[in-house]
């Protein structure tokens, strides 16, 4: 009798010491997606009058954001966990698609094939926001079929990326893509190249995504596609196994929103709570929970250790703001021990996440930046200021290297980990995040600041960053030195 495979033993819950170790292996991996690509466009702003035109708020617009939405999004998702990625989808021959095409081959280890047809229109969902609130979302779609040639194009380049990736996902939105017989082509292509296949599906007819691995309907979709109550966990079970057994599929997760997830594999059940401390946007979880199911799958974790994963990263991504996505870092540290002040130390995308959620509350977010080589008084003082002018403070703090560049090959004293980590200790400082360029300019673009502060030593007209404040309406600040205080200084008196 041949032992059973991990994917075929009874689940259990998966020590986090192990699925710190499955994160490491996501790297290995390799996905191919096949599905409905969209941009996703952000419009924020500001709210201060209603138009004389009719009762409705003016938004004077401050900035917008485009990113990959649907499968792309998952691409998204499955490269921030370090996951190489083969992408086929079709966008129109418009503006919006030729965004999409920039974005989506700016990812790292993306491999593209963005088909385009004339005359359709890429799917573009368009969001106003102000205060942290949707006022609006504009979408600009067609959702017929793609031309029949184009799909039989699709199929072929599919067919030849599934051999050099090792698990397919299927993700439909309904867009037009994976219509008509295109799922159980790609299922069948997949099928003869021993290849795991994973859909995220849509609409009432799972007929078409027959002999898939892996299925992962929401539980709204569940009810959709069966007719059966989802009010309960044991109606969940149920109409999971109906379509399970239906549709010859190896497994089922359902994803249940704020009660976590429902696991059907073979005969055993596994229900997973949520993760989530806090809910700020749902918007892409089902996408993230696919791309981390696929890229654990692909790096030969068990199905077990796959949708504990997925689980883990759907309860990071609705804790962030907007379309967000879980990273690597982001899962070890949900699975880490309280680290207190190390946590303040963020990434500069983490950073940026954090940054948003504060904004979202209505707080004023303050920057400074330095080297902090040797912590003395007059860094504390300085920092004490600048927290006093804002509601959160940011330090942006130069790396080994540009530190180096900056002081010479002595410096600096103390590593970059070190100095992020005492810098965090502060009560004053609220997050801090290391830069690797010269000057934090590019740090200072992405954050957007309100407050920016700098030492007393220099004028508001030297102080880097100080043009981009003043676009955006926000001000320079200088704090007062304390007298004789300056790391260089400290040197000079530990050399004698």
């Amino acid at each position: 009798m041949q032992p059973a495979s991990p994917a075929d033993r009874p689940l259990s819950d998966p020590p986090a010491s192990e699925l710190v170790e499955a994160i490491r292996t996501l790297k290995r991996g390799s996905v191919l997606v096949v599905g409905d690509a969209m941009l996703d466009r952000y419009v924020y702003g500001d709210v201060r009058r209603v138009s004389p035109e009719a009762p409705v708020p003016v938004l004077a617009v401050e900035r917008e954001v485009a990113m990959p939405g649907g499968a792309g999004n998952v691409v998204r998702n499955l490269t921030a966990v370090g996951t190489a990625v083969a992408f086929v989808s079709v966008v129109g021959d418009d503006q919006s698609g030729s965004d999409l095409t920039g974005l989506i081959g700016g990812q790292p280890g993306v491999e593209p094939w963005l088909l385009v047809q004339g005359g359709r229109a890429t799917t573009t969902k368009t969001r106003f926001i102000a205060a942290g609130q949707q006022l609006l979302r504009a979408d600009h779609e067609i959702v017929s079929p793609v031309h029949p040639r184009l799909a039989d194009r699709l199929v072929r380049i599919a067919s030849d990326a599934i051999a050099a990736t090792a698990v397919m996902v299927l993700s439909d939105y309904g867009k037009g893509v994976l219509s008509a017989d295109t799922a159980q082509r790609l299922i069948l292509a997949a099928r003869t190249a021993g290849r795991r296949v994973l859909v995220d599906p849509k609409g009432r007819d799972y007929s078409r995504y027959a002999g898939a691995d892996l299925i992962t309907p929401n539980r709204a979709e569940l009810s959709e596609a069966t007719g059966m109550p989802v009010d309960t966990e044991e109606a969940i079970v149920a109409a999971a196994r109906k379509v399970q057994a239906e549709y010859g599929f190896n497994a089922v997760l359902v994803t249940r929103s704020e009660d976590g997830m429902t696991l059907l594999e073979g005969d055993v059940v596994r229900h997973f709570p949520a993760e989530a401390a806090e809910v700020h946007d749902v918007s892409g979880a089902g996408d993230t929970v696919m791309a981390l199911l696929s890229a654990a799958l692909a790096a030969g974790q068990p199905l077990a250790v796959a949708a504990r994963l997925a689980n883990i990263a759907a309860g990071i991504v609705v804790g962030k703001v907007g379309t967000a996505v879980a990273r690597d870092e982001d899962l070890i540290e949900a699975l880490s021990v309280e680290r207190g002040a190390l946590r303040k130390v963020c990434s500069r995308p983490a950073a940026q996440e954090q940054v948003e959620r504060w904004r979202r509350r209505g707080w004023r977010i303050g920057f400074t930046n330095g080297c902090f080589d040797l912590l003395h008084p007059g860094h504390v003082h300085l920092l004490e200021q600048a927290r006093s002018w804002c509601d959160r403070l940011v330090v942006g703090l130069n790396s080994d290297a540009s530190v180096k560049r900056l002081k010479g090959a002595a410096r600096p004293i103390q590593s970059e980990a070190a100095r992020a980590a005492v810098l965090a200790s502060l009560a004053s400082v609220d997050c801090v995040t290391v830069f690797d360029e010269d000057t934090p300019v590019d740090l200072i673009r992405l954050l957007r600041p309100e407050v920016l502060v700098k030492g007393a030593d220099y004028t508001v007209e030297q102080v880097v960053g100080g043009d981009l404040i003043a676009e955006w309406g926000g001000q320079v600040r200088l704090a007062e030195l304390l007298p004789g205080q300056s790391t260089t200084a400290t040197v000079a008196r530990i050399k004698g």
